[in-house]
């Protein structure tokens, strides 16, 4: 079962860029998994996010697959980043109703289910994305 999420917050960027290890600036779409707190819904996920295609995006989406502590996948979901301006950095969280952040072992990126913006192609989102995480939780391709 596949669920769409918007933003729940929407934090403007911090001093420069932000961007995972092995991307230089002009490169690629880079994605921390930065933070794991669980809410009142369930789950709150925060993302740090940095735009380096040097094209701005209209609409960002990925879906992503949620494993459990035990390696099954609990679910599929969407998470919608929206606009992604280029050369910008954003903080965006997202509530997981029904997700026990305790529970979570591994977040993979299972595809880009948009990527719109002026000459980028549909796939750059994903080809070009460079994943990293400040939890303990997995995260990538």
């Amino acid at each position: 079962m596949t669920h769409i999420l918007s933003a729940a917050t929407v934090v403007a960027a911090v001093v420069g860029p932000a961007h995972a290890e092995g991307t230089a600036p002009g490169q690629g779409l880079s994605l921390e998994l930065n933070g794991a707190q669980p809410s009142d819904k369930g789950c709150r996920l925060t993302f740090v996010v940095a735009n380096n295609l040097g094209a701005d995006l209209s609409k960002a989406a990925f879906e992503i697959a949620l494993f459990n502590d035990a390696g099954v996948v609990d679910r599929l979901t969407v998470l919608d980043f929206k606009d992604l301006p280029a050369g910008k950095t954003k903080v965006t969280r997202f509530d997981l109703a029904g997700t026990d952040c305790a529970k979570l072992g591994r977040v993979l990126i299972n595809s880009a289910t948009e990527c719109v913006g002026a000459g980028v192609e549909p796939a750059t989102c994903l080809r070009s994305l460079k994943t990293a995480t400040k939890t303990g939780i997995a995260f990538g391709l």
